[in-house]
C-alpha cells in the first residue's frame, strides 16, 4: 500500500511539473510580418515609412523596453503603454532616403518584457538616385 501512494504522489507531482512547463505564463509577442521590402524607390522622396504589428499571445501585458535602429537613417517609434494580453500594437518604421542611393537593408531590433528575447524587424529596398 505503501508503495502504491509513493508511486500516485511521483506521478502527481510529475504531472503538475510537466503541466507548468506546458503553459504560456507572462508576456508572448507574436509579429504579422519581420521584414518589409519597399521594392525601388526614388531618391527625392525624402521618407518612407511602414508599420509592423504585434499581437500580444501572452498572459501579462507586453512592454516594449525600447526599439534601435543601425543607424540615423532609419527612425522607428513605437508604443509607449503597456499592451494587455490579446490586444495589438504598431511599430513605426521610416527610412530617409536623401542622399542614400543604393540597396538596403536595416535590422531594427526590439526589446521588451519576454524573457531571453529580442526581436529583429528588417527593412529592405533600392533607392534610384536623384536625375539631374
Amino acid at each position: 500500500m505503501r508503495k502504491i501512494t509513493i508511486i500516485l504522489l511521483c506521478s502527481v507531482l510529475l504531472g503538475g511539473f510537466l503541466y507548468a512547463q506546458n503553459r504560456t505564463n507572462g508576456p508572448a509577442v507574436s509579429f504579422n510580418r519581420a521584414e518589409h521590402n519597399f521594392g525601388t524607390i526614388r531618391e527625392e522622396i525624402g521618407t518612407i515609412a511602414t508599420q509592423f504589428e504585434f499581437t500580444n499571445t501572452g498572459t501579462t501585458p507586453i512592454l516594449i523596453q525600447r526599439v534601435s535602429a543601425s543607424c540615423g537613417c532609419t527612425t522607428p517609434t513605437y508604443p509607449r503603454e503597456p499592451i494587455l494580453p490579446g490586444q495589438t500594437g504598431k511599430i513605426s518604421v521610416e527610412y530617409h532616403t536623401t542622399g542614400r542611393p543604393g540597396s538596403f537593408n536595416r535590422p531594427v531590433t526590439v526589446f521588451t518584457n519576454v524573457p531571453d528575447t529580442v526581436f529583429t524587424l528588417h527593412i529592405r529596398g533600392n533607392v534610384t538616385p536623384r536625375q539631374q
